[in-house]
């Protein structure tokens, strides 16, 4: 949306004085949409051990919006312990988020087939759970496939992958990994940006398959806001929020060595929100950060530190 120049708007006469009189809230309430992405705690890519109910309850103290479920205690839950798990997530103003996709797609076909052969019980055990959302990474390189072979075989695995969790009410999100240094470390280089993943979407050729968004990855493959302005919420699952270290060209950054939103402001954490927020995007924006302070930190420490990062960057959409 356009915005007016203020001093046009002043310069109009009497009607627009009085219209200078609303806050500051209500301009911005009239000139973007509100904010439907939640505020999402995962613990363990925070590098802090925890079960189910103590993920809530970590959620839940520092402001959290949503919460990582843990597909594997959930599955062992009864249905008394899922409508008390359910009634508890209710009363503490939370929801599950996404959960991470069990398959092992990477390698070889044996692998690949067995992960394929439980995919339908740990799928049904999520949803049983009442979650909708799951996803994982694709890996920007390999040794052995040139970048054709291996997008016939993404294609082929992924599109199985996808049709299953479709089948359990499961949107399956995929994360391209643009960092340089990673996907030039082997023989040949894989999908590593949002162009490309929308060709490797188009080649699976399932509905619910989408998108899992990282700024870091959005920042190291040099992308923009408008970039993101090109999908629709529907084709985003979930979304990773990072920033990265000072002092180190886009090309030399190092994967694991990120920093929590708005430490340094290298990444513009602003403009990828943004985008997101005009989309209308509705689902969990969690952090990332792989940092080895935050990791040395204890749990509730490293999670109070995450929340207040996210609240941070949070306040810049409203």
């Amino acid at each position: 949306m356009k915005k007016t120049d203020r001093r046009q708007f002043l310069a109009a006469g009497a009607g627009a004085i009085a219209a200078a009189s609303f806050s500051k809230a209500a301009v911005a309430a009239a000139t973007s949409p509100s904010r439907k992405m939640t505020m999402d705690l995962i613990c363990g890519r925070l590098g802090v051990k925890a079960n189910q109910k103590q993920a809530i309850d970590f959620a839940a103290r520092h402001g959290f919006e949503s919460v990582g479920p843990n597909a594997k205690e959930l599955a062992k839950f009864s249905d008394q312990q899922l409508t008390e798990l359910k009634a508890e997530l209710k009363a503490k103003k939370l929801v599950f988020s996404a959960a991470g996709m069990p398959v092992d797609f990477r390698g070889d076909e044996d692998k690949f087939k067995k992960g394929l052969a439980d995919l339908p019980a740990e799928a049904a055990a999520l949803q049983r759970a009442g979650v909708t959302r799951i996803g994982t990474w694709l890996k920007p390189f390999s040794d052995e496939l040139t970048y054709m072979q291996n997008f016939r075989q993404h294609g082929v695995r992924l599109r199985e992958v996808g049709k299953i969790l479709a089948d359990h009410g499961l949107r399956f999100g995929l994360e391209y990994v643009g960092t340089k240094t990673l996907w030039t470390s082997k023989k040949y280089s894989f999908v590593h940006t949002m162009a490309e993943t929308k060709e490797l979407l188009a080649e699976i050729n399932v509905p619910t398959v989408g998108f899992v968004l990282d700024s870091w990855h959005w920042f190291t493959a040099n992308e923009t806001g408008e970039d993101i302005l090109s999908l629709s919420n529907d084709q985003i699952v979930a979304v990773d929020l990072n920033d990265a270290p000072k002092g180190i060209e886009l090309d030399d950054q190092i994967d694991n060595k990120r920093e929590l939103p708005m430490a340094t402001r290298v990444i513009d954490v602003a403009a990828f929100l943004k985008a997101l927020n005009q989309l209308g995007y509705d689902g969990p924006v969690r952090a990332e950060p792989f940092n080895a302070v935050l990791r040395k930190m204890d749990a509730e420490a490293a999670v109070a530190a995450t929340a207040a990062a996210m609240k941070k960057a949070f306040a810049l959409i409203g």
